[in-house]
C-alpha cells in the first residue's frame, strides 16, 4: 500500500487543552491573562535592568535575555492556542506546525543554556569573587549568550528536518495545544524507531549538558558556602541563588517528566499539564520570583517607579 503524506497537504488539527465546548471561553480568558502577565512582567524586568546602571552586571545581563527568550517562548505557542480556543477548525498547516516546533525548541533550549550561564555566574561570584570581573567579563558573557543561541537553533533545525521527512497518512489530529515532538511522532505512519532514538539521544545531549552544568555549579557552591564560618555569611551567599534555584526547579522538573521517557509512556492529559507548567506558568512566574526575592530588583523597581512619577 502506497504511503502518502496527507498531512503535508491538509495540515494538522490541534485538539487543544480540552474538547469540551463549555470550557473554551473560560480557558481563553485564563490563558489570555497569563500571556499578558508574562509579556508585561518580563518586559518590566528588561526595562528595570536596562534603566538601572547598578544592574548592568553579568547576572542581570543573562536575566534580561532570559526574560526576552521567555516572551518569545510563550508567543510561539499561546497566541495560536488562544485563536484555536475560539475557532471551530483548530487547524495548523504542516509548514506552520514545523515552524512552531522549530521556534519552540530553539527558545526552550536557549532558556536552558541561559539558566546554566546564570549558575556559572553564581559559581564564580561565590567561589572566586576576587577574579569575578576578570572571569565574567562582557566579552565572555556575550560569547556565552551567542553560544547558547547557536547550539539551540542548530538542535532545533536538526529536529525539524528529522520531522519533515516523516509521513503522516492516518489521523492528523494532534492531541495537544501545540506542535510538540512526541504527539506529532505518534501520528506518523513511518517507522519512527530510528527517529525516536535520534530525538532521545540529541535531546539528552542538549538538555542534559546545561542541567549537569547547573548541578555541578551548585554542588561547588554548597561546598564553598558550608566552609563559611558564620551563619549570616552562609545565608547571604545562599540568598543570591534562591530565585535562580526556584526557576530551575520549575523549568527542569516539568521538562524531565515530559521528555525523558519512552514514547509508549506518553500520556495526553498528564503531559499536557506538565507542558503548560514550563511553557506558560514558569515564564509567567519568573518576573515575580526574581522581583519579589531579589533586593537589587526591588530597588530597581522602586527607582523606575519614582522616575515615572517624577
Amino acid at each position: 500500500m502506497e504511503i502518502k503524506n496527507y498531512s503535508s497537504d491538509l495540515g494538522f488539527i490541534l485538539l487543544g487543552l480540552s474538547s469540551n465546548p463549555q470550557l473554551q471561553k473560560p480557558l481563553f480568558a485564563i490563558f489570555l491573562i497569563m500571556y499578558l502577565v508574562t509579556v508585561m512582567g518580563n518586559l518590566l524586568i528588561i526595562l528595570v535592568i536596562h534603566s538601572d546602571s547598578r544592574l548592568h552586571t553579568p547576572m542581570y545581563f543573562f536575566l534580561s535575555n532570559l526574560s526576552f527568550t521567555d516572551i518569545c517562548f510563550t508567543t510561539v505557542i499561546v497566541p495560536k492556542m488562544l485563536a484555536n480556543l475560539l475557532s471551530e477548525t483548530k487547524a495548523i498547516s504542516f509548514v506552520g506546525c514545523l515552524v512552531q516546533m522549530y521556534f519552540f525548541i530553539a527558545c526552550g533550549n536557549t532558556d536552558s543554556y541561559l539558566l546554566a550561564s546564570m549558575a556559572i555566574d553564581r559559581l564564580v561570584a561565590i567561589c572566586n569573587p576576587f577574579h569575578y570581573d576578570m572571569v565574567m567579563n562582557p566579552r565572555r558573557c556575550l560569547l556565552m549568550l551567542l553560544g547558547s543561541c547557536t547550539i539551540s537553533h542548530l538542535h532545533s533545525l536538526l529536529r525539524v528536518l528529522l520531522m519533515s521527512r516523516l509521513s503522516f497518512c492516518a489521523s492528523h489530529v494532534i492531541k495537544h495545544f501545540f506542535c510538540d515532538t512526541q504527539p506529532v511522532l505518534k501520528l506518523s505512519c513511518s517507522d519512527t524507531s530510528s527517529s525516536q532514538i535520534v530525538v532521545m539521544t540529541e535531546t539528552l545531549a542538549v538538555i542534559a549538558t546545561p542541567f549537569l552544568c547547573i548541578l555541578f555549579s551548585y554542588l561547588r557552591i554548597i561546598i564553598a558556602v558550608l566552609r563559611i564560618p558564620s551563619a549570616a555569611g552562609k545565608w547571604k551567599a545562599f540568598s543570591t541563588c534562591g530565585s535562580h534555584l526556584t526557576v530551575v526547579a520549575l523549568f527542569y522538573g516539568s521538562i524531565i517528566y515530559v521528555y525523558f521517557r519512552p514514547l509508549s509512556m506518553y500520556s495526553v492529559v498528564k503531559d499536557r499539564v506538565a507542558t503548560v507548567t514550563y511553557t506558560v506558568v514558569t515564564p509567567m512566574l519568573n518576573p515575580f520570583i526574581y522581583s519579589l526575592r531579589n533586593k537589587d530588583m526591588k530597588r530597581g523597581l522602586r527607582k523606575l517607579r519614582d522616575r515615572i512619577h517624577s
